[in-house]
C-alpha cells in the first residue's frame, strides 16, 4: 500500500500479518499462543508468545517488549538525528529500559516506560547541550508521541 497525502502533507502508513493455529477448546490453561508477525517490506519475520505470566513461552519475544523495545529504538534514532544535524559525534548508546505494567491497575497496561540511555561523545561537546538534544529527541520520537504510558529518561553522559 503506498503512503497517502493529507491535506497537510504525507501520511505514512504500516502494515503487518499475524498468524496463529491451534485450538482453545481445552480451555484458557492450555492453548498455545505462539504466533508468527511479519510486517512488510521487511524480511524478517517475529515469533512471539503471551507472557509467561499468562501461560507464554519464555525464550519468545511478547508485545509488551516489543513495546518498550519500540520506544527504545524511536528515542535512540531521533537522538541520533539531532545530534548528527548539530554536528555531535556520538559513538556509543546503549539503553537499559524498563516497563511495569501492573496488574491491579484496571484496565491493565503499561503504565510507565523509562529509558536509561548510556550516550558516550568524542571531542568537545557541552554536556547541557547533549541533554537538551536527549529531550529535543524524546519530543520528536513518534512513539513517545503515541503512548499514553508515563515516559521518563534517566540519560548518562560520558566524554571520551
Amino acid at each position: 500500500m503506498p503512503d497517502e497525502v493529507s491535506l497537510t502533507g504525507k501520511v505514512h502508513s504500516y502494515r503487518s500479518h499475524l498468524e496463529w493455529a491451534g485450538a482453545t477448546g481445552d480451555g484458557y490453561q492450555v492453548y498455545d499462543r505462539a504466533h508468527r508477525l511479519s510486517s512488510p517490506p521487511a524480511q524478517s519475520d517475529l515469533n512471539l508468545s503471551s507472557d509467561p505470566s499468562f501461560h507464554g513461552d519464555p525464550d519468545l519475544l511478547t508485545p509488551e517488549q516489543l513495546l518498550l523495545a519500540a520506544a527504545s529504538s524511536c528515542q535512540l534514532l531521533a537522538f541520533l538525528a539531532v545530534v548528527a544535524r548539530a554536528r555531535i559525534n556520538v559513538v556509543s548508546y546503549s539503553d537499559e529500559a524498563e516497563a511495569v505494567m501492573p496488574e491491579d491497575d484496571k484496565p491493565m497496561r503499561i503504565t510507565r516506560i523509562t529509558l536509561r540511555p548510556r550516550v558516550v561523545i568524542e571531542g568537545d561537546a557541552d554536556e547541557s547541550r547533549v541533554r537538551h538534544y536527549i529531550d529535543l529527541a524524546h519530543q520528536e520520537c513518534f512513539i513517545a508521541n503515541t503512548l499514553s504510558a508515563e515516559m521518563t529518561i534517566e540519560p548518562r553522559v560520558e566524554f571520551r
